[in-house]
């Protein structure tokens, strides 16, 4: 299994850095589209090739960046019953469909798609529009998306299993970055942990809260203490005063 998830790491690193940079597809087909727009009612000149291009940007954008949606779960989901299920049978049912519907259907798309793209380029086929673009540049992004989605369904399939065997977290839970105050106030709960009570910002308000930046959460606390803890880099106080040179700062209750 340890061998399976390298390769599963590997895979979602690929489809990550991919992701990444497919996005700016997106905004180049806009532009495209925009100037085509532009120019076609300014000045009454079109183009099929930048029409064509466009189409292409746009299943670039959605083929090769479909694993990276499944990276992320951000595929559309009909969840009625799936979510009423225990976190053990929907990664029983993610399984089963990984399997049995994911995997077969991109097998099936590579095994005509292969040869659809290959034809297209012995033939040098060209789009039968005016001044339209050669076709097998778009052709070869079928096999090529559904690669990356059939890697990307075995990767999420093996984490799956991973985790029904307890040896890694959950593998859908959604992965947010955490803002600096968020990351100060876990500090905190980390530190204190066992020792009965949380330490406040001498600014705290009217009711009692802790503030971090104005966030505030309600803490039990003794008088007349002392706490230091350890702040992330690049954190800075409510005053602006940053702490990426200090590596701990005083919080006196």
């Amino acid at each position: 299994m340890n061998a399976l998830l390298k390769f599963s790491k590997a895979v979602d690193g690929l489809n990550s850095f991919i992701g990444r940079y497919v996005i700016w597809l997106i905004l180049a087909s806009t532009v495209i589209s925009a100037v085509n727009a532009l120019v076609r009612k300014v000045f009454s000149v079109g183009s099929n090739a930048f029409l064509e291009v466009q189409w292409y940007l746009f299943a670039a954008s959605f083929l090769i960046a479909s694993a990276y949606t499944l990276l992320n779960g951000e595929h559309v989901k009909i969840d009625v019953v799936y979510s009423h299920f225990s976190k053990r049978t929907q990664m029983w049912v993610d399984v089963f469909g990984f399997a049995a519907f994911l995997t077969p259907v991109c097998v099936a798309m590579l095994w005509f798609g292969v040869p659809f793209f290959l034809n297209g380029y012995r033939s040098g086929e060209i789009s039968t529009n005016a001044g339209g673009l050669i076709r097998w540049p778009v052709y070869a992004l079928i096999p090529i998306g559904f690669s990356l989605l059939l890697l990307q369904g075995w990767s999420e399939l093996i984490k799956r299993l991973a985790f029904l065997q307890g040896l890694i977290e959950d593998p859908t839970a959604k992965k947010v970055a955490k803002t600096p105050e968020e990351e100060l106030a876990e500090a905190i709960r980390l530190k204190s942990a066992g020792d009965g009570f949380k330490p406040v910002f001498e600014n705290a308000d009217a009711e009692g809260d802790t503030l971090v930046n104005g966030v505030a959460f309600k803490l039990p606390f003794p008088e007349n203490t002392a706490y230091t803890v350890e702040l992330p880099a690049g954190f800075q106080d409510a005053s602006g005063r940053a702490a990426s040179n200090a590596s701990s700062f005083p919080l006196k209750v």
